[in-house]
């Protein structure tokens, strides 16, 4: 397989249970992140409101998933307004929240994608 082809996303179709699935782990997953941003900048926050920020991003990209750029612009934009009105902050304070939600998500998707391919290679 090239370069090229393993970096195509191509959407698979699958049954509900498999998009009811891939929407808990990714509304799992970014309501985790969005604790993390949150905690690295406002300090102790309660872990509750985190999981108001994590399910609709997760929504976006999964039914959005076959614009690519306008689902991540899109997903973005929400988790923004979703920042700002959970943890009830100002606007700079919540894009900076939102910048860290988006380099924390980005970094376990590296871990997780990288610990994936590793264990591909696995002889056996």
């Amino acid at each position: 397989m090239t370069a090229s082809a393993l970096a195509q996303v191509d959407p698979a179709t699958g049954g509900l249970l498999a998009y009811a699935g891939t929407f808990l782990l990714a509304a799992g997953v970014y309501s985790l992140t969005a604790h993390i941003a949150a905690r690295n900048v406002l300090g102790d926050v309660p872990a509750r409101r985190a999981l108001l920020v994590g399910p609709v991003p997760a929504a976006i990209s999964l039914l959005l998933q076959q614009y690519g750029v306008l689902a991540f612009v899109l997903a973005i934009a929400t988790d923004f307004v979703l920042i700002r009105y959970v943890y009830r902050l100002k606007a700079r304070t919540t894009a900076l929240v939102t910048v860290i939600h988006l380099v924390v998500s980005v970094l376990v998707l590296f871990v997780v994608l990288s610990a994936y391919r590793l264990a591909g290679t696995a002889p056996g």
